[in-house]
């Protein structure tokens, strides 16, 4: 390796390293928000379902922007699209910090999801477009250790600052995103604009569509889920008549691609669906109170974030589908040991957790370094952010059939152990489809 080859992966890598820390702000901006429901529910006297919308306004609007992101980095450049993300970021966190009332509670949230749907976005495009294709795998394993360790602390330091302080002080942590905005923007290169109009009618249909979508399956609606289709078919519509679509219908014909969207929505709810699942089997079968059950799931998440940098080298050095066949073996055994054993006492769930929580991380890195081996040039940017926003979505889609599910037999392991055996087998067909479209080409070994 000569010293400009040196010098050019030691710049990528910083750059990694910065945006690692972006995404653990930014998970840790999602997750913490969860503890602070019931105290927030309390001081500004609410129902449930009025202040379930500190996180369901969050994720709607995360959702679009993952996309909407993802397509406008092609035209405007990653560099000025971080900048105004984090700087939004920031002044949500602010109006949230100083709220005198719930609706500026509401807004500070909606703003800081605009700009943090900057970060998933970006998580995905910066090792495509700065990291040679014989390292990405080691990048995507420090980007996805940086989401499992916002996932770990993000109730942690919530629980610490809800004890001792005011929940005024989770929007004072997401401050810390602006240390990485000077780093961004020394690391990031200045791309020109890519002239041509933005497809705004394609963008507003896509966004309602989502928004409703998240909607109906959050209310439960059937009015809603009517809606969702009707604007679904509009934007299917303008896209496959705009000169230049928001989404390009071209892309999901690129048959690798549309598989790796399918796959990935098939594993990575489980990224949702596993924490949304635990702490309730925790409660329920076990007897832990909130701060028992954070300690329970701490180590998983944090072996899950150091393995991540193992995992990626891995996919370097062994191709993809090594690091995807060790991905699926770790969940499967995990899902047939809970399913077989659904009262067993807590410290074991903890090492269990180790085992699942490294093969969803691994199965993020793989899926991630796949899919975007399937893209090029313009479909890069838009297609990285749909698989982001359906993977997404579909884990929202997972843990609200959970929750339905659960209602009314949440202290019943039976149906904990039921869900955990279906865990297994959706897990099974998922690697199933994955070694039969990606088995050969993913096999071919890449040595740095």
């Amino acid at each position: 390796m000569n010293t400009a080859t040196a010098k050019n992966n030691s710049g990528s890598f910083a750059l990694i390293g910065v945006l690692a820390f972006a995404m653990v702000i930014s998970v840790m901006n999602s997750t913490m928000f969860n503890v602070a429901l019931p105290v927030l529910r309390q001081e500004f006297e609410l129902s449930s379902s009025q202040v379930s919308w500190v996180v369901t306004a969050y994720i709607i609007v995360y959702a679009i922007g993952s996309v909407t992101y993802g397509k406008l980095a092609d035209k405007f450049g990653l560099k000025n699209l971080i900048t105004f993300g984090l700087i939004c970021f920031a002044v949500g966190s602010l109006v949230g910090m100083f709220a005198t009332g719930f609706g500026m509670i509401i807004a500070g949230r909606v703003f800081q999801s605009i700009g943090a749907s900057v970060i998933p976005a970006s998580s995905m495009l910066i090792p495509i477009r700065y990291v040679s294709t014989e390292q990405r795998g080691r990048a995507l394993g420090i980007t996805s250790a940086g989401m499992a360790l916002g996932t770990a602390i993000g109730p942690i330091v919530a629980g610490f600052l809800l004890g001792f302080a005011s929940w005024r002080f989770l929007f004072a942590i997401s401050l810390l995103v602006l240390i990485a905005l000077p780093f961004f923007r020394r690391y990031l290169k200045t791309e020109p604009s890519i002239p041509g109009k933005a497809d705004l009618p394609g963008g507003v249909l896509l966004a309602a569509t989502i928004a409703l979508l998240l909607l109906s399956i959050t209310g439960r609606s059937w009015g809603y889920a009517a809606a969702t289709l009707a604007a679904f078919l509009l934007f299917v519509w303008r896209i496959r008549r705009a000169n230049q679509p928001f989404v390009d219908p071209g892309i999901f014909r690129i048959g690798k691609y549309t598989m790796g969207l399918i796959i990935g929505c098939m594993v990575l709810t489980l990224n949702l669906c596993v924490p949304y699942l635990i702490p309730q089997l925790l409660s329920s079968v076990n007897g832990l109170n909130s701060l028992q059950t954070g300690m329970v799931m701490f180590p998983g998440a944090v072996v899950a974030a150091l393995l991540g940098l193992v995992g990626g080298r891995i996919a370097d050095a062994k191709g993809n589908i090594f690091l995807f066949a060790w991905a699926f073996a770790l969940q499967l055994a995990g899902y047939i040991v809970l399913f077989s054993y659904i009262g067993m006492g807590s410290w074991p769930i903890a090492l269990l957790l180790i085992v699942v929580n490294t093969g969803l991380t691994f199965a993020q890195i793989t899926l991630a370094n796949t899919v975007s081996r399937t893209l090029s040039g313009p479909q890069t940017g838009v297609g990285m952010g749909i698989y982001m926003m359906s993977s997404f979505i579909a884990g929202a889609v997972g843990t609200s059939v959970l929750g339905l599910v659960l209602d009314g037999r949440s202290g019943d392991g039976g149906t904990f152990g039921s869900i955990f055996g279906f865990f297994a087998i959706w897990i099974a067909a998922a690697a199933v489809l994955y070694f039969v479209t990606f088995g050969r080409k993913a096999a071919t070994k890449v040595w740095a």
